[in-house]
């Protein structure tokens, strides 16, 4: 499956503009970590994290209640998306008991809520530009339990600790991402 086809399946199951902004958003960090996988030696795929971090909640909006199971059983009969990336998408929701055991699936779920808390800080600034957001805003708010209360704060910190990154670090990173819009 390649990005154009992943981008079209996703707008055809997301009318929400906002959920598929996420989607964006996790597709670009997603790019982002691969690139510095990349470079810190392990070699990944950097296609296959956009798609997969494009395709990550494209069956919330019609089928929450049946998510990501739904999804992915859709993604395996009718695409053809590698067993890697269906189980990164189900693993990415914790109440799916699917273990993140690739550096993909871990990527996911830690980028997944930060995006949220992002997207968010953007959104309250004058210009509601991502460009203007600092890690030190981003910090303060991700404290800021009332802010942005959707955010799965224990999920980002879960995400950084199974990742390996220190959480200062995979702030500045997705920020990095999402400011770059790779």
């Amino acid at each position: 499956m390649n990005r154009a086809d992943a981008h079209a399946l996703m707008v055809q199951h997301t009318p929400s503009p906002s959920l598929q902004r996420h989607m964006l958003n996790v597709e670009t960090a997603m790019r982002w970590y691969a690139r510095h996988w990349n470079t810190q030696g392990w070699q990944q795929d950097e296609e296959l994290y956009a798609v997969t971090g494009l395709l990550h909640d494209f069956d919330y909006e019609l089928h929450p209640a049946e998510h990501p199971a739904w999804g992915v059983a859709y993604l395996r009969a009718d695409t053809d998306l590698p067993e890697d990336a269906l189980s990164a998408i189900m693993g990415h929701a914790n109440y799916s008991g699917v273990p993140r055991e690739t550096r993909l699936s871990q990527t996911l779920f830690a980028v997944d809520e930060l995006t949220g808390l992002v997207q968010a800080s953007a959104l309250v600034r004058p210009d509601r530009d991502v460009k203007g957001v600092e890690l030190s805003s981003l910090k303060k708010k991700f404290r800021n339990r009332a802010f942005a209360a959707g955010v799965n704060r224990e999920e980002v910190e879960q995400g950084a600790l199974e990742l390996g990154v220190p959480l200062d670090e995979h702030m500045q990173n997705v920020l990095s991402a999402m400011q770059q819009n790779l």
